[in-house]
């Protein structure tokens, strides 16, 4: 290859065919070293790429190896959930035997229980439980094989029927009040108010009491006098009426009470037929 002498230059056809080869060869080494620019260029974008990605890797790769652990911790878990299932698997099939147990125990002493709605119809020995209870024979008697409270206060004080009489009977079955009266025989007296009778005070017996009829109306007057006294005015009785009669001359002292002797009169010796005078004037 000849040199480039520069513009202006002189030389043969070869020299310029060379200069202008290496024009051409100038340019195409700047097209090229343009491309390998870009080459470049791109090789650095995709070296920051590579970098970005082989974090990005790397990255992935953390967290897949985390996965990795979580999932072998995962696996561990569900291997001991299996175990403590299979555990839980066994102690349920051990409880389940043991409730068979249980209800067969159950079903064996429900056999032998007394159950509610028989009402102790089931019972083994009723006479029996009779006796674990404390019940005397009374409780297999009838109600009806007693006195009952309206006889008397207990049993013990009741009226045996061996004390009724025949005629006794004939009174306490009777339905009422009035039977019992027709059984003793009374009249409708019986059943009458004292007050509209004549009292004993009025006579011996009623047929002699004193009839209102036979009170005359001065009578009317003086028996309903409240007191004696009143009875007394009713009657014009004085005071003297209420006075001791040793408190007057007798007969035997005169005639009359005004022909008494009196103790202020004058005493002559013709008037004495008998006795003795002691004291005083003579």
């Amino acid at each position: 290859m000849g040199i480039f002498r520069g513009t202006g230059g002189t030389g043969d056809a070869t020299t310029d065919a060379t200069a202008s080869q290496v024009g051409t060869d100038a340019a195409t080494a700047s097209t090229k070293a343009n491309e390998a620019s870009s080459s470049a260029t791109s090789a650095a974008t995709s070296e920051t790429n590579a970098g970005n990605s082989a974090t990005a890797s790397a990255s992935s790769a953390s967290g897949a190896s985390t996965s990795a652990s979580n999932a072998s911790t995962s696996a561990t878990n569900a291997s001991n959930s299996a175990t403590a299932a299979a555990s839980s698997a066994t102690a349920a099939s051990n409880s389940a035997t043991a409730a068979a147990g249980s209800a067969t125990d159950a079903s064996n002493a429900l056999s032998s229980a007394a159950l509610k709605a028989n009402n102790l119809s089931d019972l083994a020995n009723a006479a029996t439980a009779r006796t674990n209870l404390g019940l005397g024979t009374v409780a297999t008697t009838a109600a009806s094989a007693y006195a009952t409270a309206a006889q008397g206060s207990t049993a013990d004080a009741a009226l045996a029927a061996s004390a009724v009489s025949t005629f006794g009977g004939t009174l306490v079955d009777d339905a009422d009040a009035a039977a019992a009266r027709t059984t003793l025989g009374l009249g409708t007296a019986a059943t009458t108010a004292a007050s509209a009778y004549a009292t004993a005070a009025q006579g011996n017996t009623a047929d002699a009491a004193l009839a209102a009829s036979a009170v005359s109306t001065f009578g009317g007057t003086l028996v309903d006098d409240a007191d004696a006294a009143a009875a007394r005015t009713t009657l014009g009785l004085g005071t003297v009426a209420t006075t001791a009669a040793s408190a007057y001359a007798t007969a035997a002292q005169g005639t009359l009470a005004a022909s008494a002797l009196q103790s202020t009169s004058t005493l002559n010796a013709d008037k004495i037929t008998t006795g003795t005078l002691a004291g005083g004037t003579y």
